[in-house]
Parts: C-alpha cells; sequence; structure tokens
C-alpha cells in the first residue's frame, strides 16, 4: 500500500453510506491505497430507515421489511459480513396477494407483473377489471408500438397499452408500494426500462413479457421466494456492517453543512474540507455524499448544476405495526397481504399479513398486521398524532377484514421525505450530474436510494459500483516519486 493514507469522508450513515465503508475499505486496499475512512451521520445512530424491534417473540420492521430476491448485491453483501445463513424466504404457503376493488379482496391472477398479464386464462377470469376493462387490455396485441426511446411516465405505458383500467386497478397499487407515487408521474426509465424494450421489440408488452418471462428463482437457486429478509431482522445486516467498521471514525450526531475546495492542493488527488454543523472541518480526498438528493443538493450547489437533485420531490410515509391474540382474529390468512388502489380512498395502501408472510416474525398463538399510510398527493395522516392515525387504521381493517379487537400493541414509524419520486428524464439528469462532479470536484461520488434505484439491493449496487470505479482509477494512478 502507499504510505500516506487516502482521506475518505462518507456522507451519510445509511445502508448506502456502510456499504460504501465497506467497499472502500475492501476495494482500496487491493488496489494498493490505504483508505482512511470516516462516516458522518446526522442522526445519532447509524442505519438510516433500516429498524427492527425485537419484542416479546415479535420481530417488527420499522423501516422497509424485506428485499427483492432476483436482486443479488445485497444477499451478496450479507454473505461477506456472515450473515448467508441468516436469510429466510417468505412462506411458501403464502403466495397469494389480493387487491381490494369496491371494498372486497379479489386475489390477484397468477402470471400479473405490474399490470402485465403473462398469463392470459387467469387474467381473464379476474373480477378486478371489469370485461371492457379486459377487452381493452387485449387491444395491446394490436396497437402500434412506440419506437421511440424517449422517457415517459411509466403510467403513460401501461394505460397506453392496456387501458385505464389495468393501470389504476392493478398497477397504480402494486407500484404503490414500492414507489409511493403517482404512476403518470414516475419516470419509466428510472423504475422499468426492460417494459418500453419489450414494447419495442415485440409491438406488445403482453406477447413480450409472456415470450421473455422467466422464473424469478432465491439465492439457493432451489426454492422460489420472491423476497427475502434475514431471521433476525433487516438491521442484522446494519449492526454486521458496523461491528466490522468499528475500528474507522463514525461521527453520530452531527451533519455535513458544506464542501469547499482546498486551492492549495489543486494538484491531484484533489482535496477538500468538509464543514460539519457542529463546527469541525474535516479534510478528504474522496468524499461518497448518500444522503437524501435535496440535502446532497445544498452540498453541491455552489460547485455543479444540481437541477437533476431539486427535480426529486420526496414522499413521507408511516408504517403502523399492530399485534393481535390469534384467538381474536376470525379469517384464516392464505396469503401475503392485500394492496389498496388510490380510487379505493382508503386510509391505508396496503396491509402485508407479516406473520403469515415471515413465518419468523410473530409467535405461533399470535397475529402480526403491518399497514402502510402515506403516497404521492395523499401524505397528510402521516403526520396525525398516534391515537388518531391508528384509529384510522383499525377503521380500515375493521370494514376490510372483519378485526374488531383491540391490539396487543401498536408500533407506528413515520418515515418522512424516505420515497424519492424519480421524474420523467431523471436517468439523463443524472447521467449529466456525474459528468460535471467528475469534471468539477474530481474524487466527489453521489449516489443512494434518489439517484439509481430505491431498494436496498439498488443501493448496495450503486455503493459497490462507484467505489469500484474509484479504486480501479487510483489503482492507475503513478506511485508517488520516492523522497530522498
Amino acid at each position: 500500500m502507499t504510505g500516506t493514507p487516502r482521506r475518505i469522508a462518507i456522507i451519510g450513515g445509511g445502508l448506502s453510506g456502510l456499504t460504501a465503508a465497506h467497499y472502500v475499505r475492501k476495494l482500496y486496499g487491493e488496489a494498493g491505497v490505504q483508505p482512511e475512512i470516516t462516516v458522518i451521520e446526522k442522526d445519532k445512530a447509524l442505519g438510516g430507515k433500516i429498524e427492527t424491534l425485537r419484542k416479546e417473540g415479535f420481530v417488527i420492521e420499522k423501516g422497509p421489511d424485506s428485499f427483492l430476491a432476483r436482486k443479488t448485491a445485497m444477499s451478496d453483501l450479507a454473505k461477506e459480513v456472515g450473515l448467508g445463513d441468516e436469510l429466510v424466504t417468505t412462506n411458501p404457503n403464502a403466495k397469494k396477494t389480493y387487491i381490494l376493488q369496491r371494498g372486497k379482496l379479489h386475489p390477484m391472477p397468477a402470471g400479473l407483473v405490474l399490470g402485465i398479464p403473462t398469463e392470459l386464462k387467469p387474467f381473464l377470469q379476474s373480477g378486478l377489471v371489469s370485461f371492457g376493462g379486459k377487452l381493452r387490455a387485449m387491444m395491446d396485441f394490436v396497437i402500434p408500438p412506440r419506437r421511440s426511446t424517449e422517457d415517459e411516465a411509466l403510467g403513460d405505458l401501461i394505460e397506453r397499452r392496456l387501458g385505464t383500467e389495468v393501470l389504476e386497478n392493478m398497477t397504480e397499487p402494486l407500484l404503490a408500494g414500492i414507489y409511493a407515487g403517482d404512476m403518470r408521474k414516475i419516470s419509466l426509465q428510472a423504475t422499468f426500462p426492460q417494459f418500453g424494450e419489450v414494447e419495442r421489440n415485440y409491438g406488445s408488452l403482453i406477447r413480450g413479457m409472456t415470450t421473455g418471462r422467466k422464473p424469478v428463482e432465491t439465492h439457493t437457486g432451489t426454492k422460489k421466494s420472491a423476497f427475502l429478509t434475514f431471521r433476525g431482522g433487516l438491521q442484522s445486516l446494519i449492526e454486521a456492517l458496523i461491528e466490522e467498521l468499528q475500528d474507522i471514525r463514525q461521527i453520530t450526531g452531527t451533519g455535513a453543512v458544506s464542501i469547499s475546495v482546498r486551492e492549495e492542493a489543486s494538484s491531484a488527488p484533489a482535496r477538500y474540507e468538509i464543514e460539519l454543523e457542529n463546527g469541525e472541518r474535516l479534510e478528504a480526498d474522496d468524499i461518497y455524499i448518500t444522503v437524501q438528493n435535496f440535502v446532497a443538493a445544498e452540498l453541491l450547489r455552489p460547485h455543479v448544476d444540481v437541477s437533476a437533485l431539486d427535480a426529486v420531490n420526496y414522499v413521507s410515509v408511516a408504517n403502523v405495526v399492530m399485534a393481535f391474540d390469534k384467538k381474536d382474529i376470525d379469517t384464516e390468512y392464505d396469503g401475503s397481504g392485500f394492496l389498496v388502489p388510490r380510487k379505493e380512498g382508503r386510509n391505508i395502501t396496503a396491509c402485508t399479513w407479516t406473520s403469515t408472510k415471515w413465518l419468523h416474525t410473530s409467535p405461533e398463538d399470535k397475529v402480526l398486521l403491518r399497514c402502510y399510510v402515506g403516497r404521492s398527493g395523499d401524505e397528510q395522516n402521516v403526520d396525525l398524532p398516534d391515537e388518531a392515525l391508528a384509529g384510522l387504521v383499525r377503521k380500515d381493517l375493521k370494514e376490510i377484514m372483519g378485526i374488531s379487537a383491540a391490539p396487543l400493541f401498536t408500533e407506528i414509524t413515520r418515515l418522512r421525505s424516505s420515497m424519492p419520486q424519480y421524474p420523467v428524464g431523471h436517468p439523463g439528469r443524472i447521467a449529466a450530474l456525474r459528468g460535471d462532479l467528475a469534471q468539477k470536484l474530481p474524487g466527489v461520488y453521489a449516489f443512494g436510494a434518489g439517484y439509481d434505484g430505491i431498494g436496498m439491493p439498488d443501493c448496495i449496487k450503486q455503493a459497490k459500483l462507484t467505489v469500484e470505479a474509484a479504486a480501479a482509477a487510483l489503482k492507475q494512478q503513478p506511485e508517488p516519486a520516492a523522497t530522498v
């Protein structure tokens, strides 16, 4: 390794930041560079939105609750930090997902991918779309395809190909659970660019998705499960990363307020000074910015065009988790939960039957339910007092599922400004921002949920790829001349 340590500052101690620290240590070392890492986190604890409550035999996720198995970056990282054996799959007997339609729960038809049928018979038999709506969806086979590669709203694509009913009754509730967004505003290229490719290549979403559909396999390659989590909760990964990184400097309870270029260090490597809220100043050769876009924008605004960051709105949501005695619940759950279309006018956007979907999360004689509140244009209930918010959720549970029993306990988590909304044109603007950074602030990198994918595996992948590129560039730099 080179004799002089390279000072690395990571702004943001959530999953993206901790992952970046993990890979900086590993990949810089492999490149022969000795990193001196500092993680800066405004909150008092590291981990960002990931938080697991272990209580009375329950495993309760207060933030995100699982991740996509097909995006392997997270399970790969888990294995690297010794958590491979802790990965668990969903209950194979809880495969059904329901969608609320006119106050009643309808099973989502088999083979549905974001409202796109890959099996026609179940779709045509479903009660979620009217006869006229099904005829309109079948027009996808004959409507001429859009050949342009220019970005558009995801909702516009679905509505153009499959009609308004499919968009509102199937796609929107499915995606509300991922993005909490407005489908007519969210970027296709930033979320599901493959749908645009399918339309151009096959002339039909249904034809293309049916032809190219492949089964989803878990990390084991044997059991099929779309989602994974950890036996002890998602916070297990955060705890493992913090433990691994315990010898680096971790600054919590204060954020970064500015980045300035040190003029006397104009020759490579570039050196910067970061001012913290507590008045401390840190020197850094490389800076990894992993905070929300609107925070990153203020740090970068004096140096580069941050319109790409300003364009990303963040939505606030709340998770309301309730535990019940199984004897007080009449319904026998045979699925993972249900989704609520916007037009149903309910307080909740979805409900996960957690104790059925994830068998490790609850004692056998108890039931654990997790309800979601808030989406784009419908955030007002998130900040209600706990009692009022819980009351609205209980009202929906009683009317939809017939649950009148009082919960054993309720856990409410408000995740303010947690769901980035990618506007149309987002990928191009982010690419331009990164080009600007490379030119004007070499060694400064920005990534996280607001950039190239909001899922936890997406954040991990972005961190790893960014650090890989930085380490590769350092490896190519000539060794400094030895002093005599």
